[in-house]
């Protein structure tokens, strides 16, 4: 299938992928990745001629999208608080929401602490998204990044040299990397979904994202309750914990962290949606 140049490329992609059921915009982010450009770089492209090589991988990721595959899996990458990073199958691609989650550590952070070398841990890292953009965002913290799975951590490995941030990986279940160790900030995006929600969810997720890391016992609260437990021991005075929630769990998760913590302030932060979707625990001298 040969094209005279971008813009052909793209009205036809676009409309085999709205017959398909697809979105869209997926035409654009795969022309960015066969152009190795932004969306404005494309934009001012779209008269070029597309060499055979490239109408072809272009052809060729479309169709994987348009059979099921997320787009972000297709090209390899996804955008997360302004930087690029790696994804495939072994971790879950970087949402939206937790960059909310960064921007509201970063601006408590500010507000909470004096000058001084913090220590972060990042539990149940993925692809590293939220380790690496906090470190990013503040080069002084001494950031640990943790994790079950082997391929995950080598997935944030990766992200960690190609944005060049100096973490500390380390592989295990919850807080078992960090056990004897005292930290300032703990920040999480633990697999929060409930099994019996499934059956409303995109068929795109359920057969690529790894379901380790999007399902959890107990209507999706186990891995919340368990981090209440286990926190107490490794947290300083002062310090934050910030952790991503499903919109329907703030009230039992914030439930747990008052429990845990009772002299804590402990609050619901919403999304850009109005959506409850972070709990962030102040824990006080």
């Amino acid at each position: 299938m040969i094209y005279k140049n971008v813009m052909e490329a793209l009205d036809w992609a676009s409309s085999f992928l709205v017959d398909n059921g697809r979105e869209e915009t997926a035409a654009r982010i795969v022309m960015q990745h066969i152009l190795g450009t932004s969306y404005s770089g494309v934009m001012l492209h779209l008269q070029d001629v597309l060499s055979i090589e490239q109408g072809e991988q272009f052809v060729a990721l479309i169709e994987e999208h348009a059979n099921g595959r997320p787009v972000q899996y297709c090209v390899g990458s996804e955008e997360f608080y302004g930087r690029t990073f790696l994804v495939d199958e072994s971790v879950l691609i970087p949402r939206p929401e937790t960059e909310e989650l960064v921007l509201g550590t970063v601006n408590r952070i500010g507000q909470i602490f004096q000058d001084k070398a913090l220590k972060l841990a990042d539990i149940g890292t993925g692809s590293g998204a939220i380790a690496i953009s906090m470190k990013l965002e503040c080069p002084e913290l001494i950031v640990v990044a943790t994790d079950l799975s082997v391929a995950a951590l080598s997935t944030a490995q990766k992200n960690a040299r190609l944005l060049a941030a100096d973490i500390d990986f380390r592989l295990g279940d919850l807080t078992e990397p960090l056990v004897g160790e005292k930290f300032d900030v703990v920040l999480s995006n633990p697999p929060y979904i409930a099994f019996d929600e499934a059956q409303e969810m995109s068929n795109i997720v359920l057969e690529h994202e790894p379901h380790s890391a999007l399902f959890a016992e107990e209507d999706g609260l186990m891995l919340y309750r368990k981090l209440a437990e286990q926190l107490p021991a490794l947290m300083n005075r002062p310090s934050l914990i910030g952790l991503e929630i499903g919109y329907t769990q703030g009230e039992q998760v914030a439930k747990f962290f008052k429990d845990s913590f009772p002299q804590a302030t402990v609050t619901v932060g919403k999304d850009i949606n109005g959506k409850p979707r972070m709990i962030f625990c102040e824990i006080h001298v």
